[in-house]
């Protein structure tokens, strides 16, 4: 049976798990801070970057704005070209429109390539219910699945993996997929990509039904656009008789102009690249190339929610570049399996708890996996403000209230466990309000400094066993301000 994310644990006892790994964290750290510096030199090329970042934040803005009437001109378009187009409310009816439309064509496989919404619909396990098998082309797609693994990150989902893993990942389990590995197969990446070429091109000459994702979608056109560096993608996008492509609703754009900022933005965050190897661009179907009957299913699951937020819409603005990811410290130790998403780091922090809404501790706890930095905001390619959606999450946690999921208004209860944090937070915000008060304390914590402990009692002791607690001064700035200057505050 393919693995989901359902039933994983709650980021902080997953983290705890992944932080003793030293492996893991040496492969994360290693994989990350090269594809960082790569990207730093290749943003540094162009003097327009902060331009062309501003250019794409406020496309997407005016595109969310205004989604409904985009959604219906591609619709129009893509149906004008020869496509279909299904309307997904949900992953439950997105998994169910895809199986119908395999079983329909009478075959038993597909082969599949960048769909990042298909990891979030569950789409491989649905279809293994329905009798079909998919294959992942993405070699790093690939190699998660010969695993019985998930992805770990949305560039490199097997980021989490060596070398040495991956051959022996290949050896043992590539016959049951397939063409076996070859014999005395080695971890040079040359030998282990020809592997993978040798096992792949079989499918993709027999497969007759293609699933994808896109990267974009162009409303004036109907045209979907997906970006690679292997050339999987156009084989698994040109091959097969049928190509069904699952997308979310957010990566409509108006028109060619639009995508031409995206094409400059995407590739230099993403893969550190001027322009990708392979960008593959298809609109509807034509007599003379590529596959005989195209479906576009687009797929809600939780975007028009997230879009009626006002602070967390800018999530979906995201293009799935994973700049955010290669420069988080909390990413970087903890991995990608521990936020139990597809979307992992920063942007699955935010991201994940509005499509899922209160589904479970898991959601709860994602707001909480950031130190707050800020490099998240800084490397964004559309400048989504990270911590600020963060924030504005925590803060939905702690006080509660409505939130609407699915389409249904629920009523979030304050978080029980977070109940001393809110106390503190009252009392604090009390004592700041009034002059008076906050004056008595802290001449009162001057006092009283001798007495102040090295570490915090109760359930607050975690905090200080790595952290040192700072010294108390021996008076308040109001009394060092009426000392040193003669005026009292």
């Amino acid at each position: 049976m393919s693995r989901t994310y359902v039933g994983m644990p709650a980021f902080p006892r997953a983290a705890a798990d992944a932080t003793r790994d030293a492996t893991l964290r040496a492969n994360l750290r290693r994989a990350t801070h090269t594809i960082r510096a790569k990207r730093d030199r290749a943003v540094a090329e162009l003097a327009d970057w902060d331009r062309l970042r501003a250019a794409a934040a406020a496309v997407k803005d005016r595109t969310l704005r205004h989604l409904d009437h985009y959604l219906v001109r591609l619709e129009e378009s893509v149906t004008r070209a020869g496509g279909t187009v299904h309307w997904a409310a949900d992953a439950a009816e997105a998994n169910r429109i895809v199986t119908g439309l395999v079983r329909a064509t009478g075959e038993r496989e597909v082969v599949k390539v960048k769909s990042m919404v298909t990891q979030e619909t569950g789409l491989n396990a649905a279809l293994e219910q329905a009798g079909v098998r998919a294959y992942e082309t993405d070699l790093a797609e690939l190699i998660v699945q010969l695993a019985d693994d998930l992805p770990s990150h949305i560039l490199v989902p097997a980021i989490h993996r060596g070398r040495g893993e991956i051959r022996d990942i290949f050896r043992a389990h590539m016959a049951d997929w397939g063409r076996p590995a070859p014999e005395g197969l080695t971890d040079r990446p040359a030998d282990l990509a020809e592997a993978a070429r040798l096992h792949l091109r079989e499918k993709f000459l027999r497969a007759e039904v293609g699933v994808s994702g896109a990267n974009f979608m162009v409303a004036e056109t109907g045209t979907l656009v997906v970006v690679e560096s292997e050339g999987n993608g156009r084989m698994c996008l040109t091959l097969p008789e049928t190509l069904i492509s699952v997308v979310g609703i957010e990566k409509v754009v108006p028109t060619w102009r639009d995508l031409e900022i995206f094409l400059q933005l995407l590739p230099r965050s993403s893969t550190a690249e001027r322009m990708n190897p392979y960008t593959s661009m298809w609109t509807g179907t034509t007599d003379e190339d590529g596959p005989r009957a195209f479906h576009l299913v687009l797929l809600d699951n939780g975007r028009t929610d997230t879009l009626a937020d006002r602070v967390g819409r800018q999530a979906l603005r995201c293009i799935r570049c994973s700049a955010c990811l290669n420069v988080c410290p909390v990413y970087e130790r903890a991995g990608g399996h521990a936020y139990g998403s597809p979307y992992p780091g920063p942007i699955g922090a935010i991201l994940t708890p509005q499509l899922r809404g209160p589904a479970s501790p898991l959601e709860e706890s994602l707001p909480f996996a950031s130190t707050l930095c800020g490099a998240c905001y800084e490397v964004c390619p559309v400048a989504i403000d990270i911590p600020e959606v963060l924030l504005h999450l925590r803060e939905r946690v702690v006080q509660g209230g409505e939130v609407t999921v699915r389409g249904v208004r629920t009523v979030v209860r304050p978080a029980k466990r977070r109940a001393p944090e809110r106390a503190v937070a009252r009392t604090a915000a009390w004592t700041l309000g009034h002059p008076a008060a906050l004056r008595r304390a802290q001449r009162l914590a001057a006092r009283a400094r001798r007495f102040a402990p090295r570490r915090l009692p109760g359930p607050v002791r975690a905090w200080t066993d790595s952290r040192e607690l700072p010294q108390v001064p021996a008076e308040s700035f109001r009394d060092w301000w009426a000392r040193t200057r003669g005026e009292a505050t």
